[in-house]
């Protein structure tokens, strides 16, 4: 056929699909992300990202991008304490402090010398990144990677067999253009009402919604009798803040009736009115606003031959705790090395087996996480009974500890062959003698292999593996962060797949593991 061919079509340049195909870009394959709408939704939406995102994003050379975000995040934050009559110098709540079904968690309470928190280096000093933001910062990353990506195009229709996927792509401003391309894989990365899904007729079993829920941010009068921040009343929950004109609701009424309607002024004040008891305030104008619910559902695989999905395409659940684009982020990280690499014919197709077995725990844990917290949220007896028991743990310093290690993601890691404790864990991000550190050789998005001991033995496992792999030979500057290390495989995306101390023989191992993700 007489037709474009790619080597990976992405549908959806949100977070996720610009993300995903940057990582393709970096691992060599020619990829086409395509878009119906015609810029980046500014529709407000997560307002942060986790530890395992800052991680990621820092290990591709993203880390200045982020924190100039976040300083301008503090300051809108700083503005709106001001207008609430607070003091704005007062220190900002310290680092994973955040909330379990709007009970807010002490900062103070925090034991930060638990282990799971050692080792993240800078990017745990970053987290305050609007969504549409960081979809700004990975566009220009993808231009800046060649990475094709078209607006205004939406698919349409597909058809897969065992060699390829040939793919309708539709103009959106002007449905009588219509193209078809070609490609050895799909990737929907189309959000929670995925074409990409149903089209493959991927199963997709959860629970149903029975919330209303309205994010926005707008203009309004009689908002003195709001309280800031999470509160809970005889109704529902409300938010108020952290930045001006943010406001959130929800009611346990059951899902809305249209989600897809423009959302009015006159619909956010009644709900407003109706869950806050504060019959004067009024919404003057709406600048960004969107519905949700508590729909929860998991694709049960993530791949179905050569169509696989990431992000709100294989997963949805209500925003609380804003895991979603955490969710998201992991899964094109996961996903885009493991697919160029099969791709490029350096990986077989059974590489990609692994990327359902390691994403979806993590998602199944999202699910029952959010699921917990609109538990709590109901507005009857015995859920307010549960969550003052909550309320009591979340006070102690093992409370408070639990639920801050939950929300940051320090907690993920993946179940990889290996004794070694850091095997499946993000890797730590070590500062090296020649002053550089861990992270810094992640940028190509090639694996890593770390030798700290100066073994040539070592380094000559490594050889034949020159465009995949990195070898770093160097000390660790701060020993005491490992002391016994001696050598670490580092995959693309950030998680350790091998690693011995001093003394130890993880030779054959590591030929194993350099086998098992980098191919022969």
């Amino acid at each position: 056929m007489d037709m474009n061919t790619y080597d990976v079509v992405v549908a959806g340049a949100g977070p996720v699909g610009l993300l995903l195909g940057c990582e393709l870009r970096l691992g060599g394959a020619q990829v086409l992300v395509v878009e119906r709408l015609a810029e980046v939704d500014e529709t407000i939406k997560a307002g942060s990202i986790n530890l395992p995102s800052a991680e990621a994003l820092y290990r591709r050379g993203l880390l200045p991008a982020l924190a100039a975000v976040q300083e301008e995040a503090m300051r809108a934050f700083r503005k709106f304490r001001r207008a609430q009559g607070e003091d704005e110098d007062a220190p900002p709540p310290p680092r994973f402090a955040g909330h379990f079904a709007g009970i807010w968690l002490h900062g103070e309470l925090l034991d930060e010398t638990d282990p799971e928190f050692a080792g993240s280096g800078p990017a745990e000093r970053v987290g305050f990144v609007p969504q549409a933001t960081l979809e700004r910062i990975l566009a220009r990353r993808a231009e800046e990677l060649g990475v094709e990506v078209r607006r205004r195009v939406e698919l349409t229709g597909f058809e897969a067999d065992e060699e390829q996927v040939v793919v309708q792509l539709t103009r959106t401003d002007d449905l009588s253009v219509t193209e078809t391309v070609g490609a050895g894989w799909l990737v929907g990365c189309d959000g929670g009402r995925s074409v990409v899904r149903k089209l493959a007729g991927f199963d997709f079993p959860g629970t149903d919604p029975e919330i209303t829920g309205y994010q926005a941010l707008v203009e309004m009068t009689g908002a003195e009798g709001l309280k800031s921040g999470w509160n809970t009343t005889d109704v529902g929950t409300y938010v108020h803040g952290p930045m001006p004109g943010r406001i959130l609701t929800v009611e346990f009424d059951g899902p809305p009736a249209d989600r897809q309607s423009p959302i009015t002024a006159r619909e956010l004040e009644g709900s407003l009115r109706r869950v806050t008891g504060v019959e004067d305030v009024t919404v003057t104008a709406v600048h960004s606003a969107t519905r949700f619910t508590d729909n929860c559902r998991q694709a049960s695989s993530y791949r179905k031959g050569r169509v696989l999905l990431a992000g709100d395409a294989a997963h949805v659940h209500s925003p609380f705790g804003g895991q979603g684009l955490n969710l998201g982020v992991g899964d094109a990280m996961n996903l885009g090395w493991k697919l160029a690499a099969v791709v490029r014919g350096s990986a077989p197709e059974g590489l990609l087996d692994s990327y359902t077995a390691e994403r979806h725990p993590i998602g199944a844990w999202v699910l029952d996480w959010t699921r917990a917290q609109i538990a709590l949220m109901r507005p009857e007896s015995h859920a307010r009974a549960l969550r003052e028991v909550i309320t009591e743990l979340s006070r102690t310093v093992t409370g408070t500890t639990f639920f801050a290690k939950k929300i940051s993601g320090v907690w993920q890691r993946y179940d990889l062959p290996g004794d070694h404790p850091l095997v499946g864990r993000s890797a730590p991000d070590l500062e090296l003698a020649d002053g550089s550190r861990l992270a810094d050789h992640l940028h190509t998005g090639r694996a890593l292999l770390l030798d700290l001991a100066d073994d040539p033995k070592l380094r000559a496992r490594a050889e034949g593996y020159g465009d995949r792999l990195t070898v770093v030979s160097a000390g660790a500057a701060g020993a005491a962060e490992q002391p016994e290390l001696a050598g670490m495989l580092v995959r693309p995306d950030g998680f350790v797949a091998w690693a011995a101390d001093e003394g130890q023989d993880g030779g054959d191992a590591l030929e194993d593991a350099l086998k098992q993700w980098l191919g022969a």
